[in-house]
């Protein structure tokens, strides 16, 4: 599912310059930096660095508005139905997996986010940051490493695939 959303992004927004289409995958949601960064390096050919530092900056960007504006807008939002159920259905999952952000705080926080694994990106870890009440700069910090971190890690691995 993640290749089908990567490939429509970049067929309909290919009259964007390349660069620009690197940062928004990233900024997205389920593709964030896991789906930028091999994009970037493999499909357009940017070099290593170039593609890290797009990607990660896109997956940064929307941390900031989310860490300070999901609470507002949750409460706002409770009084549909529709989404008081969908909160509900992410409060429970979001509890269930962060056994280790609750437990640790932002340490875990960082962890949680640098796994680039399905579920486990800079959105999820904003949204596992507001309801275990994680202060706002400590759970920025420990995002943003996370996701430098979690940009390590993908690189490795398309370095391996690369030397393959």
């Amino acid at each position: 599912m993640k290749e089908r959303i990567k490939d429509f992004l970049v067929q309909n927004l290919e009259f964007l310059p390349p660069e620009l289409i690197i940062l928004v995958i990233s900024a997205l949601p389920i593709l964030e930096l896991r789906g930028g960064l091999p994009l970037a390096y493999i499909h357009y050919d940017f070099s290593l660095a170039k593609s890290i530092l797009l990607s990660v900056s896109g997956n940064l960007l929307p941390l900031i508005p989310i860490l300070l504006l999901f609470h507002p807008l949750s409460k706002w939002l409770m009084r549909f139905n529709l989404y008081q159920k969908m909160y509900n259905w992410l409060y429970h999952r979001t509890l269930k997996k962060g056994n280790n952000v609750e437990k640790y705080g932002a340490v875990g926080l960082l962890l949680f986010t640098a796994l680039p694994l399905p579920t486990t990106g800079a959105y999820s870890a904003c949204i596992a940051a507001a309801i275990f009440g994680i202060r706002f700069r400590y759970a920025f910090i420990a995002i943003s490493l996370g996701v430098i971190s979690a940009a390590i890690i993908v690189s490795l691995g398309l370095l391996s695939i690369s030397i393959l």
